[in-house]
């Protein structure tokens, strides 16, 4: 029993840094309407901005600097921030699909740069001895989990709390009208590159903030973990959830999540140990399915909002074919 509670406040605070991802990536598509398919590389900005503020000295790479974690967290915020400010402020003027190419480009020379800059992120070693919050507590792993779970849920909340005002403040009304209606919004005198920027800036930081959680709970980065396939899980965790919906980027990540996972336990049980890695692509085709299924039932997500029907339809049509005749 004692085992089972603590896997599921492993699971539930892996879940919770999933979801801080999807807030930020709502914030950039669901709210401002920004088709953001780099979003791994600003969570391994985040990731490796806070380990090296906050590991201790190595002499075989740069950093090291021994910092507080909280330092680190708030150090990859700015960083991140920063680093999709300035994407923003390059790449914001092209659209849809222009714009995901160029974010794709990005989260890939991200990964390219952790990959080979070896004195700076290890390179394919990564970085270890990341310290981890209530490091004391890990040969207990109950009460190492159940801290961990706390502190993410705490961040979690605080951050959803943020956005949920911001969605309702004057600044979050402007960014719905630019993705409804951008020439309607420009008339009214709003600059939509500078507040499409902000936007994007605000969502980089957040995700940032969730790869530095990451890096702390589990005490080691490498570029392996800011694949392609962290963008697939997060975009599909806030079409699940429905986007738009703050509600939904969280519940959409703990379901897509809870699939992901317990498809990747049954594929341990059922298969062999030599095919278990052609196995594990079956964790993509319960993801697709599963996908399917909900779409099918909630076209536009868990929470998002159903289509309104048409009540008068048919009237509408005799009304118009007697006119006509």
């Amino acid at each position: 029993m004692i085992d089972l509670v603590g896997y599921g406040a492993f699971f539930l605070t892996t879940a919770l840094i999933f979801s801080l991802i999807t807030l930020g990536l709502n914030l950039q598509w669901g709210l401002t309407g920004l088709f953001n398919v780099g979003l791994a590389g600003f969570v391994a900005i985040g990731a490796y901005t806070s380990a090296l503020l906050t590991t201790p000295d190595d002499p075989a790479r740069l950093g090291g600097l021994g910092l507080p974690i909280v330092i680190g967290w708030l150090g990859a915020m700015f960083v991140g921030g920063v680093a999709a400010a300035l994407t923003g402020i390059a790449t914001l003027r092209l659209r849809s699909d222009y714009l995901a190419i160029t974010t794709f480009g990005v989260a890939v020379v991200v990964q390219l740069v952790a990959l080979n800059a070896q004195k700076l992120t290890g390179g394919p070693f990564g970085i270890g001895f990341i310290p981890r919050p209530f490091g004391g507590l890990a040969e207990t792993p109950l009460l190492f989990n159940l801290s961990n779970l706390a502190i993410v849920s705490a961040v979690t909340l605080a951050a959803f709390l943020a956005l949920e005002r911001l969605t309702r403040s004057p600044w979050g009304r402007v960014l719905k009208a630019l993705r409804e209606d951008e020439r309607a919004a420009i008339s009214l005198g709003k600059s939509a590159r500078f507040y499409r920027v902000q936007a994007f800036a605000v969502g980089g930081a957040i995700m940032a903030l969730a790869g530095a959680l990451q890096a702390h709970f589990i005490g080691f980065i490498a570029p392996d973990n800011y694949l392609s396939i962290l963008t697939f899980q997060v975009w599909v965790m806030l079409i699940v959830g429905g986007s738009g919906s703050n509600a939904g980027a969280i519940a959409g990540s703990v379901l897509v999540w809870a699939i992901w996972a317990g498809s990747g336990a049954l594929t341990s049980v059922l298969f062999a140990p030599e095919q278990q890695a052609r196995a594990a692509s079956l964790q993509i085709v319960a993801i697709g399915v599963m996908l399917c299924v909900i779409l099918l039932a909630r076209p536009n997500g868990i929470f998002g909002e159903r289509p309104r029907r048409a009540l008068f339809g048919k009237r509408t049509k005799v009304t118009a074919s007697e006119s006509g005749s």
